[in-house]
């Protein structure tokens, strides 16, 4: 009698696996080795066609990404990203797509000499139970000043891997509800309470 239970299926993407050598395996394709890796997911509930058009067009992606200062698209693969750094300052590097499925995913890399190197995946799948779609993130970068540079700009949370899962979530409000939610307008209220009071 056979009493060894089957394997339980993951159904996450690979990058976000709970199988660590799958998570692995999922960066190697994307050039990680000796870098950092985030991964990070959202479901939004909005169609995978319509959520892949608007964050294939990156001229759309200033819209939700907080540290992004401007995107020039070049062509349609290459593309050169300027964004905000600790301390005020500012990364810049040239970004080529080096795989696309249209409506999946694509893959890209930075090129030249960047002054962040890093590379990544964007993938977008079904949600199951017809819950609209899973947008999933793969980035690999290899921070300036290493350990002691990553740890800085953690403390600026300027860190990608923070970053990333922030803008995911600015992202899912944009498509969902049309706006972003902000403090601003509660500051504002308060500040204006607190000069009449």
């Amino acid at each position: 009698m056979d009493t060894a239970q089957p394997e339980a299926h993951d159904d996450a993407p690979d990058a976000v696996a709970k199988k660590a050598a799958t998570r692995r395996e999922a960066a190697s394709e994307i050039g990680a080795a000796g870098h950092e890796i985030s991964l990070q997911s959202v479901t939004i509930g909005r169609p995978r066609a319509e959520l892949y058009a608007f964050f294939r067009d990156f001229r759309n992606l200033p819209r939700f990404m907080e540290s992004l200062v401007r995107i020039d698209v070049l062509d349609d693969k290459r593309s050169h990203w300027v964004v905000a750094a600790p301390a005020g300052r500012t990364v810049e590097w040239d970004s080529l797509i080096t795989e696309e499925i249209a409506g999946e995913s694509f893959t890209y890399t930075s090129t030249g000499n960047p002054d962040i190197a890093n590379s990544g995946r964007i993938e977008f799948r079904d949600a199951p139970g017809g819950r609209g779609t899973v947008v999933s993130a793969t980035l690999t970068y290899d921070p300036p000043g290493g350990k002691v540079g990553k740890l800085i700009a953690m403390l600026f949370q300027k860190e990608p891997s923070i970053q990333s899962r922030r803008d995911l979530r600015r992202l899912k409000q944009l498509m969902e509800t049309g706006e972003i939610a902000t403090a601003a307008r509660n500051r504002a209220l308060a500040d204006d309470q607190e000069m009449k009071g």
